[in-house]
């Protein structure tokens, strides 16, 4: 039964992602202007540009993520739906979880898919450029899972989308400081292993603790 609600609830959101298109695709095309602007900046240096890429496409991933969380629950929350959803007697951890998978499929996902190209554009090497999808991939659904916890904190605030920055940014720095050092480690022929080790307990750890802590903040949120 609880997986069935699970599938139901991230297909009804993507549902909405997909009628709400403009919202959808503003994260997205956030992400690709911004990087896009970097290089035409710094100049078209080589080495320049593969030292400064990591950092640069892992910043942009974080404000992209960042764009969106402001609805994540505002919407369900405005029209009484994720009232329905927390009264329904499903467990609330699987409703953030379910939430938080939906919202990296429609803005986490088409990043990692992007990266292979920004890494093109950068310059860099193969395996860096394998390494950096693959960090994005470990490391947006812990964006999207700690994201999800700073909506749910924030969610009827007046102020909600600058708290919810405050919040979540610090909390992304460890995922920001080991995807881009995993790629900055590829780029300059040193083992990754320890990035992606810690990025895996970084994804592990969030997805075990912050849907409990954003089914605790959404009962809070509605009472």
């Amino acid at each position: 039964m609880s997986s069935s609600v699970f599938a139901t609830i991230v297909a009804r959101d993507l549902r909405l992602a997909a009628r709400r298109r403009v919202e959808a695709l503003l994260p997205i095309a956030f992400f690709l202007v911004a990087v896009s602007l970097f290089p035409l900046g710094v100049g078209p240096e080589p080495q320049t540009l593969r030292q400064i890429a990591p950092g640069v496409v892992w910043v942009c991933a974080l404000l992209a993520a960042m764009l969106s969380l402001t609805q994540l629950y505002a919407g369900d929350h405005a029209d009484g739906s994720l009232e329905q959803m927390l009264l329904s007697g499903e467990s609330r951890w699987m409703i953030a979880a379910a939430k938080a998978l939906a919202h990296w499929i429609v803005t986490g996902a088409p990043l990692v898919l992007a990266a292979p190209l920004f890494g093109i554009l950068f310059d860099l090497s193969a395996a860096a450029n394998l390494t950096l999808a693959l960090s994005l991939l470990l490391g947006t659904p812990i964006l999207s899972l700690l994201g999800g916890l700073g909506a749910a904190l924030t969610l009827g605030l007046r102020s909600g989308a600058v708290l919810l920055i405050l919040i979540i940014l610090p909390l992304c720095i460890p995922a920001l400081i080991f995807g881009a050092g995993a790629v900055s480690a590829a780029e300059a022929g040193i083992s990754t292993r320890g990035h992606f080790s810690l990025l895996g307990a970084l994804l592990i750890g969030s997805g075990l603790l912050a849907p409990w802590a954003t089914g605790a903040a959404l009962r809070i949120a509605t009472e």
